[in-house]
């Protein structure tokens, strides 16, 4: 679980730097909980999420949309109602029946799986969603983005035999480990959350003895160390959680790995096997980055705003050093925009060239247009980390930044 954010903020925090750097903000009149995006930070967000989507397409998963709404007997099948309930919003009357705000996507999916019939020559059948889902937060404990009232939930479920079971649980953790590399992510740890004390869980020792031990398979195969902890369960089954520590020293979950033998029975799925009859797929849990709102926090947090360069609101800022150079500048930047890069000109009505320069310190690339450089048809780099790499032609220095802008990750200059 998250810790307070009621602690004064530090220097990184993210709901103080998500205000200087125009990236979201709340307002009492859309409620507690409820943040919006600004322009640049609906960049980042959207940048995010379209490399979500990509990474699970490369990884064999097809994507679907389903309703942000569903009827109360949806959630008291899942367990839902009985084992989370306090967590979820208030039932709506509309007409005879009674709907309510998701908590959770699984059920959702887990009908869109039931809705056709399918072959073991399917499996594993990968679904993700990019969804919203809605927590009753209570109003002393939310904060930023970290804790809010309506989610984008990160979310997947695979659908395969006992047998792909393992083999796919891994493959999750390996997407999660790809992601953290290139959004410059690092996990603290692993914890394998088992349940604890109490009626919060579903009653069935023998589901949770079998997801245990695969998990536990799944952990020690990948060779990652880990710790048990009890009470940290969902209620359906045990979890793999990807711990991460922001630069306060406070720990939160942002992705998780889950083996559930529940929800495949409450919903009554099945698959034909080789043998013509019916039997029981396992639904794999995973999110790569949690939900968006807590991915975004922490990436503001572990970056102080200097985001890596592929996600960065802004890539290159062009900066002309008197207006003769103007029409260059803009040149450059149009064409930088081509080639599919965030580009903007920074010119001399916005300041000195320090001035401007300081201005766009959080940027990763900034181009130096002057006399010199338009005479030679050259322009200076200046990269976030202070270095200056030497003059060098303008569709040069925009192939440089397109090629790591491509390549993901967190490095800002390849000398080749």
């Amino acid at each position: 679980m998250l810790a307070s954010r009621s602690e004064e903020p530090t220097v990184h925090d993210h709901r103080r730097l998500g205000r200087e750097l125009d990236l979201f903000d709340t307002d009492p009149l859309m409620g507690a909980g409820l943040p919006y995006w600004l322009p640049d930070g609906a960049i980042v967000r959207h940048t995010l999420e379209e490399y979500v989507r990509d990474a699970e397409r490369r990884a064999g998963y097809r994507h679907v949309y389903s309703p942000v709404l569903g009827k109360r007997e949806l959630y008291e099948i899942s367990g839902h109602w009985d084992h989370y309930g306090d967590d979820m919003f208030p039932p709506m009357d509309v007409g005879a029946e009674q709907v309510l705000l998701r908590p959770s996507l699984c059920p959702h999916h887990a009908l869109i799986y039931r809705s056709r019939s399918h072959s073991y020559r399917e499996l594993p059948l990968r679904m993700a969603e990019l969804g919203g889902m809605y927590r009753s937060e209570l109003s002393g404990v939310l904060g930023g983005l970290t804790r809010v009232r309506a989610i984008t939930l990160n979310d997947a479920h695979i659908f395969c035999t006992l047998e792909q079971a393992v083999e796919e649980a891994r493959a999750a953790l390996e997407l999660i480990g790809r992601a953290y590399a290139d959004l410059g992510i690092r996990a603290t740890r692993y914890r394998l959350s088992l349940p604890g004390e109490g009626g919060k869980y579903v009653a069935d020792p023998e589901l949770w003895r079998r997801a245990t031990d695969l998990l536990r398979e799944v952990l020690d195969g990948s060779g990652l160390a880990y710790e048990a902890a009890e009470g940290e369960a969902a209620f359906y089954g045990p979890k793999i959680d990807v711990q991460i520590t922001d630069p306060a020293g406070r720990e939160a979950t942002l992705s998780t790995v889950q083996i559930d033998f529940h929800q495949p029975e409450r919903f009554d799925l099945h698959y034909i096997g080789p043998d013509g009859a019916k039997h029981r797929p396992v639904m794999v849990h995973r999110s790569v980055i949690g939900s968006v709102e807590r991915a975004v926090a922490h990436l503001v947090e572990q970056h102080g705003g200097a985001f890596p360069p592929w996600l960065a609101p802004r890539q290159l800022a062009v900066l002309p050093v008197g207006d003769e150079q103007a029409e260059a500048a803009h040149a450059l930047a149009g064409r930088a925009r081509e080639l599919g890069l965030r580009a903007e000109v920074s010119g001399p009505e916005e300041g000195t060239l320090a001035a401007r320069i300081r201005a766009g310190r959080l940027v990763p690339y900034q181009a130096v247009i002057g006399g010199r450089e338009t005479a030679a048809g050259l322009v200076a780099p200046r990269l976030r980390d202070g270095s200056r790499p030497d003059a060098l032609p303008g569709a040069e220095l925009l192939r440089r930044v397109a090629d790591r802008v491509a390549a993901r990750g967190t490095a800002l200059w390849d000398p080749s």
